[in-house]
């Protein structure tokens, strides 16, 4: 088992990559252990096949010097915050015991971020309760609860608790959203238009980073919602 510091869920393939790979590149950068989950394959995507979305999330993997990355395999659109989907993601919780777990957007665009958030912070409260048992190749798991779970902004503007200062890891950012190639603009593709495959689309995801850069004075930022209120003992934690 490879114990993280922090574990990444995504509802789709590249929601880690574009919501909160620069605070990802940061952290292994100074030495964490990071990991994504995937929930589903985004087999329901406009463009691009599963197998094609699994093959640029190793070259994103690779980027971005992950630990592990895992795909639950969920159905994408149609997965549910419920027991069944509950008790998976659970397992890997505890499969890779966690100190921090950044989520998808409480609320978004796409349904299936907000079903991500709130299936996310439930697995995470409930991979805490030793009553619940899970059973992962075949050795019964003990409990397990994250510390943190924050959630990373997406396509909606949601006013953050926190910025993540990312400008000193914006080229790996970048390169490991175009490791999928097959989500965005390319003039010479024959795939249908998306959302996300407008030429408008990757400058507005530089112009957010700058956005949220500018608010902590820096020049890339990526920013966070928490679900309960930030301690310190110390008032110079706070930069």
């Amino acid at each position: 088992m490879t114990k993280l510091d922090i574990l990444v869920i995504a509802a789709h393939p590249d929601d880690a990559e574009l919501g909160c790979s620069g605070t990802i590149a940061a952290h292994v950068a100074q030495g964490y252990k990071v990991g994504i989950v995937d929930l589903t394959h985004g087999e329901m995507g406009t463009r691009g096949t599963p197998e094609i979305r699994l093959q640029e999330s190793e070259e994103a993997s690779k980027i971005l010097g992950l630990s592990a990355r895992e795909n639950m395999g969920f159905k994408d659109i149609f997965f549910k915050d419920d027991e069944s989907h509950q008790i998976e993601l659970i397992k890997m919780i505890r499969k890779y015991q966690p100190e921090i777990v950044l989520a998808n957007a409480i609320k978004d665009r796409h349904p299936d971020h907000g079903k991500g958030a709130s299936l996310a912070t439930h697995a995470c409260f409930m991979s805490g309760l030793r009553k619940i048992e899970t059973v992962l190749d075949g050795v019964l798991q003990p409990a397990w609860r994250p510390k943190f779970v924050y959630h990373y902004i997406q396509n909606n503007y949601i006013e953050p608790d926190f910025i993540v200062d990312i400008s000193a890891h914006w080229d790996t950012k970048v390169a490991s959203i175009m490791a999928f190639k097959s989500q965005f603009y390319d003039p010479n593709s024959q795939e249908p238009a998306s959302f996300i495959s407008s030429p408008e689309f990757l400058p507005f995801i530089e112009s957010r980073a700058r956005e949220l850069g500018h608010r902590i004075m820096t020049k890339y930022g990526e920013g966070f919602t928490v679900e309960r209120y930030i301690g310190v003992q110390d008032l110079f934690d706070l930069k």
